[in-house]
């Protein structure tokens, strides 16, 4: 988390690295699957005639995302025959992930869901199950193939392409199911899958030896004291060195300060959150046209969160992280009061893509930068456990919130709930104020000691 001394042009320039330029496609591939077994999915259940009932139930497929953390102990620690002493502990599990969503997707487009609807739900379950399991692998291949200043880099070229992925597997499918068909549109899916497994076998395996010899005393140390000394199971062995040692180092490491950071993991995204799933019927009731929604909401829209996630990954490498972690708090807070500003307006288009603009770029710099921070947060030795119960955490709690959004916005207006969303995000303010001060006391100290010895 040290300050940065580099010049603009050279923070820019870390765009152009091997490795960065990766994240893009990695970024593709996790981004693919998601829609086809969520909005792409139903939109396809819909046109063939299932009911609203039974496609409300694909929802449940999405519960996959929130609890990959569970089965991510055994993608840090487990060896794939054969293929992990070839291609290395990452790039195995993300080749064994991507192969499963293009094999998922391609069992799909065979399939007609009025006469094989179970098959069409089980297998959008097989996909959901590899996606979340490849976004575990990526995010920590993305954490241990490069030093935590390029990580707000890596975040946004990451980002760039899950979006552009988002785009291709939601209109770019819909619009091949119009003109050719629904095996057509999942079909093509599945080959683009191929970008992924390409950028796997072509990419590098971190360096992971380091690492193992600096903790292999530490969880020999936690088995004996959790099992006591002498022979152990292979099972119970495992359990404390695969699931727990992954926790018990993150607390040890951060001692008490660790509630704090899992405090502020929990609540930096509750602005952003908690006002997204009113954000659509917010413009709707406004009186703005569905093609007002398209045309700036979305597509402008995207420019602007990219835009904002290649600013995120530049200011990390010029700045460190803790100071634009500072702004992109200020920033996703703030936007909800333009957005409290517009409900008094009404449909006006000019501010709309004020305000558009305004909450993509924050959102995008926010993303990255927070991204970055999650990353230097975790122990190489756990990347992938570490990592998923982070990225769980941090959506939980706004996703909770975000459920009683309508509620405040039938009893007070959107204006009043923009403004209870803004003041969510003041914790997460003076939070990100705090770990920057205590981070900077930290190396004011160890700058006296070196200066003194």
């Amino acid at each position: 988390m040290q300050n940065q001394t580099m010049t603009w042009g050279e923070a820019l320039k870390v765009y152009t690295r091997p490795k960065v330029l990766a994240m893009f496609f990695f970024g593709i591939s996790a981004g693919l699957p998601l829609l086809l077994v969520f909005s792409t999915l139903t939109a396809w259940l819909r046109d063939y005639g299932i009911s609203r009932t039974t496609i409300g139930f694909t929802a449940w497929i999405g519960i996959t995302f929130s609890i990959k953390f569970i089965w991510a102990p055994i993608i840090d620690s487990l060896r794939i025959p054969v293929l992990t002493s070839v291609m290395g502990k990452r790039r195995s599990w993300i080749l064994v992930s991507q192969i499963g969503v293009a094999l998922g997707l391609f069992a799909m487009s065979q399939l007609n869901p009025q006469l094989a609807l179970p098959a069409v739900f089980g297998f959008g379950i097989l996909v959901a199950f590899c996606s979340a399991s490849q976004d575990v692998v990526i995010d920590a291949y993305r954490i241990e193939a490069v030093d935590t200043e390029f990580q707000g880099a890596m975040a946004a070229m990451y980002v760039f392409g899950y979006r552009v992925a988002l785009l291709i597997a939601g209109a770019g499918a819909l619009f091949i199911a119009e003109y050719a068909s629904w095996s057509a549109a999942y079909m093509a899916m599945a080959v683009l899958m191929g970008v992924g497994i390409l950028t796997t076998l072509l990419v590098a395996e971190p360096d992971h030896n380091k690492v193992r010899a600096q903790n292999e005393a530490f969880q020999h140390a936690w088995v004996d004291r959790v099992l006591g000394s002498g022979k152990h199971g292979k099972v119970s062995e495992w359990f404390v060195r695969a699931v727990a040692c992954p926790f018990i180092e993150f607390f040890e490491r951060n001692g008490r300060f660790a509630i704090v950071l899992l405090l502020f993991i929990g609540i930096y995204r509750v602005s952003d959150i908690a006002m997204g799933v009113m954000a659509n019927p917010f413009y709707l009731d406004l009186g703005f046209s569905k093609d007002d929604i398209a045309q700036i909401g979305k597509l402008f829209g995207f420019v602007c969160t990219m835009i904002g996630a290649f600013v995120g990954g530049a200011l990390v490498v010029r700045f460190g992280i803790l100071r634009p972690l500072i702004l992109g708090a200020v920033m996703v807070a703030a936007t909800n009061l333009l957005f409290a500003h517009l409900a008094t307006l009404g449909p006006d288009k000019t501010w709309l893509a004020i305000v558009i603009s305004a909450d993509n770029i924050s959102a995008g710099i926010s993303n990255s930068v927070f991204i970055a921070f999650l990353s230097s947060l975790v122990n190489q030795t756990y990347t992938a456990t570490q990592y998923a119960l982070f990225s769980s955490l941090m959506t939980l709690p706004g996703k909770f919130i975000s459920g009683f959004s309508g509620i405040v916005v039938d009893a007070q207006g959107y204006e009043s709930f923009f403004i209870m969303v803004a003041i969510l995000g003041i914790p997460a303010v003076l939070l990100a104020i705090y770990i920057w001060y205590r981070n900077r006391g930290q190396e004011t100290a160890k700058d006296n000691e070196a200066a003194a010895g």
